[in-house]
């Protein structure tokens, strides 16, 4: 089976063109599974209960998210109602929402872990120890897939190191800029350190080069708007073996409007 993982989703420009990614993936028989980071696709901060139920109608079977999870106050009891959307297993146990979940699929059931990371991040608990725990207490799923919302690509590839064997793929999200290290570690786990953006190009991350530089040059505070350039879509395909739950490929993409020809939302 075909499982994909999008980058980070930043606003309208975001969602479009990851509804024309996901029916041309769907075309070309490489997605069996979605899993999106949403985490900024809400005005380019946060995610909404709308925008969620957008991303999960065009095709997204788990939605992960990161430290922007809080930034849109209704979220917070959306989390507790729609099991298609994750928030880090490594917040306090306090928070609303979960960690992970197991989603059923032709193949078999899918197990979606998301983690945050703690390298020049907000005080959070030990990714690494989640992990352990979710896969101690995991329900019987072969196919596991780890998105891990980091900064510091050092916190990354150890993760992926640290899991490599005992899950399918871990894939670094938050930095919004594509890694080219897309590999299948020593032990059979796919693994890249950032999966990119699903937004604006010719951006800063996705927000109006001119606001971010004004703020930039002159220290002042800004309002960063989403920007309004030709969108484009990053993420990995992993092959998977779905008996024994082993990664087989991984392959980068990175696809423009123009890449997807005719195909279409109509095309899911």
């Amino acid at each position: 089976m075909y499982i994909v993982m999008v980058g980070d989703v930043v606003g309208s420009p975001g969602r479009e063109i990851l509804k024309k990614g996901i029916a041309f993936l769907k075309s070309q028989h490489k997605a069996d599974f979605v899993i999106v980071n949403a985490e900024n696709s809400a005005g380019g901060r946060g995610i909404t209960p709308d925008v969620a139920e957008e991303i999960i109608a065009i095709g997204a079977d788990v939605i992960t998210l990161g430290d922007h999870t809080w930034d849109q106050k209704e979220i917070k009891n959306y989390l507790d109602k729609q099991q298609k959307i994750l928030r880090p297993a490594n917040f306090s146990v306090e928070c609303p929402g979960k960690g992970y979940v197991s989603v059923n699929s032709p193949f078999g059931p899918v197990t979606v872990i998301n983690l945050i990371g703690r390298a020049f991040m907000a005080t959070y608990d030990c990714p690494y120890r989640a992990a352990d725990f979710i896969l101690q207490n995991n329900p019987a799923s072969k196919i596991i897939f780890v998105d891990f919302h980091a900064e510091a690509t050092s916190e990354k590839v150890v993760m992926g190191h640290y899991l490599d064997g005992r899950v399918t793929c871990v894939a670094g999200t938050h930095t919004h800029v594509q890694t080219s290290d897309e590999q299948i570690l020593p032990n059979g786990t796919a693994y890249i350190t950032d999966l990119g953006m699903t937004g604006p190009s010719n951006s800063a991350l996705g927000r109006d080069l001119e606001s971010v530089t004004r703020r930039l040059l002159t220290g002042m505070p800004e309002s960063f708007k989403v920007s309004k350039e030709p969108p484009i879509m990053e993420g990995i395909i992993v092959g998977v073996d779905h008996n024994s739950g082993k990664a087989l490929s991984i392959e980068r993409f990175r696809f423009k409007e123009k890449d997807f020809g005719n195909i279409g939302e109509n095309s899911l």
